[in-house]
């Protein structure tokens, strides 16, 4: 059971794939070039080990312990009359499986977009591999037991980790390189810039004599090349930490003294790298963590945007349903017009003068108080007028009128700049705070209406307030407003809120908020009312 995972990930048969033939060549070349070039304190075998792993999926990696393997019996093959054919056979074939297990126990938590686990492969894999040399080394190397001690293993461990986050950062970025992300010219112009202070700061440093008195100065350089690290970071997160966290550890690198052989040691490099392996960790660290806040971030930010979008398409399918109600309503008050003007017709021909003249005006009452109900249920001068025109004259300027208690609206700006949808809905929702304030409050109402544009959005702001500025809305009233109004508001990316005494309401005009009724519009619909 515990090995079902391996059948499952590598799918072991018998045939045997020239892409992996030709993948195991090229990591074994790439492993040699990169142990020719390294130094104990940074060990970039160990970084092309894990980034390799990174890279390739579960299934080629047999082949790259088969790379592996092969670059160590070519090299090691030599070393047998010295150090014994045990030490060569297994010390070469445990590292690769090692670290490919703790990879594969890493897998799923990466999936997760938390970056931060790339810390914990590099630690273990830093210290397994650390361990397995020295250990294997003081088993099967009897004769340098005095070789291995506490302090070469710190050395080593440091390089294996700082050799791990050179290049495995820069594998797991390259693997989800199409991952969505918001770069701009502005992260390659700020990556190119830091990148370029890390380096200029690494050579500077290098070309210092190395004397007692430049030794701090040099290490101080070499520290200093951390800052532009940390401003990358804190811009562009885990991205900008991976890149210039590579670039600090590739420019030392290459500005120390290598001398291509095993247990190359640049002493006066070994302070600084120390204190660069702590601080990249805390910057790798702050780097995942500003991603992963972000990407929570964008993804709220999403679903808001999903579910406005949403609100704002269910607003107008009720409109465009309520549009229909009125056509439809329109339609039959035609008819029953027509079937006055022939009644009163039919009286006149009798000669029943009074009575054709009595139910003539009866019709024209009834058919006035009939199409302002249709304009409560559909506003239709909002589309060829504007919702200003619809404010005025429109069935709810006539039960405003009624009630006896609202002053003339102060209505201001260009309510035809805006969109259809955002019109409407800026009608109902005035129409509910009056309303509101009608049915919970007492005392005269004073409504104002600004249409405008600002910072490149255009919107209306309303407010339907109380004439007596003393007094202030009731508890029920503003509760009351907030369950209603809220919602329509938040929608069209606007807000609503009560102060003292008066509601006051935004709405912004978001972009195809609304499209235009498919059908002809009404008033070409429905001829006028009768007479």
């Amino acid at each position: 059971m515990q090995l079902g995972w391996l059948k499952k990930e590598f799918h072991l048969n018998l045939r045997i794939s020239p892409a992996g033939v030709l993948l195991a060549v090229v990591y074994a070349l790439a492993y040699g070039v990169a142990r020719s070039s390294s130094v104990d304190q940074m060990y970039l075998p160990a970084g092309i080990r894990v980034a390799a792993l990174l890279l390739c999926p579960p299934r080629w990696w047999p082949y790259l312990i088969v790379g592996e393997y092969a670059y160590f019996a070519q090299a090691r093959y030599p070393m047998i009359g010295q150090y014994g054919l045990a030490w060569v056979v297994i010390a070469s074939a445990v590292l690769m499986p090692t670290v490919a297990l703790i990879v594969h126990w890493h897998r799923r938590r990466l999936a997760s977009q938390n970056e931060a686990w790339l810390l914990s492969i590099a630690v273990l894999s830093a210290v397994a591999v650390s361990s397995l040399n020295q250990g294997l080394a003081y088993l099967l190397m009897p004769t340098l037991h005095e070789a291995v001690s506490w302090t070469g293993m710190l050395r080593y461990m440091v390089g294996d980790y700082l050799g791990i986050l050179m290049f495995a950062p820069i594998a797991l970025l390259w693997q989800r390189r199409h991952v969505s992300f918001a770069a701009t010219s502005r992260w390659r112009t700020a990556a190119i810039a830091a990148l370029s202070v890390i380096v200029a700061l690494g050579l500077y440093a290098a070309h210092l004599p190395d004397t007692d008195a430049m030794v701090l100065a040099k290490n101080s350089l070499r520290i200093a090349m951390m800052l532009p690290a940390i401003g990358l970071t804190c811009l562009y997160g885990w991205r900008g930490a991976a890149v210039s966290f590579a670039a600090v550890n590739l420019t030392l690198a290459l500005t120390m003294e290598i001398t291509g052989h095993p247990g190359s040691f640049d002493a006066t490099a070994f302070v600084a790298q120390q204190i660069l392996a702590v601080t990249g960790t805390a910057l790798l660290l702050l780097g995942s963590t500003i991603s992963h806040h972000y990407h929570r971030f964008a993804s709220r930010e999403k679903l808001r945007s999903q579910a406005e979008s949403f609100a704002r398409t269910g607003h107008l399918a009720s409109e465009q349903e309520r549009r229909q109600r009125a056509l439809q309503m329109r339609m039959i008050g035609e008819d029953i017009d027509q079937s006055f003007l022939k009644a009163v017709a039919l009286l006149k021909q009798r000669g029943e003068h009074t009575s054709a003249l009595d139910m003539l005006s009866a019709s024209q009452a009834q058919s006035r108080l009939f199409r302002e109900q249709i304009s409560m249920v559909y506003p239709t001068e909002i589309e060829y007028s504007g919702l200003f025109v619809a404010l005025r004259s429109g069935g709810l300027a006539g039960v405003w009128e009624l009630t006896d208690r609202i002053a003339s609206p102060r209505l201001d700006g260009d309510p035809c700049r805006l969109s259809l949808g955002l019109q409407l809905a800026a009608y109902r929702s005035l129409a509910d705070a009056v309303s509101l304030l009608l049915d919970h409050e007492n005392g005269y109402l004073q409504i104002r209406v600004r249409c405008g544009r600002r910072g490149g959005v255009s919107g209306i702001m309303m407010t339907v307030a109380l004439l007596d500025h003393k007094r202030r809305l009731g508890t029920t009233t503003v509760l009351r407003a907030q369950q209603i109004l809220a919602g329509r508001t938040l929608a069209y990316g606007g807000s609503a809120g009560c102060r003292r005494n008066r509601i006051r309401l935004l709405l912004l005009d978001l972009p195809q908020a609304y499209r235009e009724p498919s059908g002809p519009s009404m008033d070409h619909v429905t001829p006028p009312a009768v007479l």
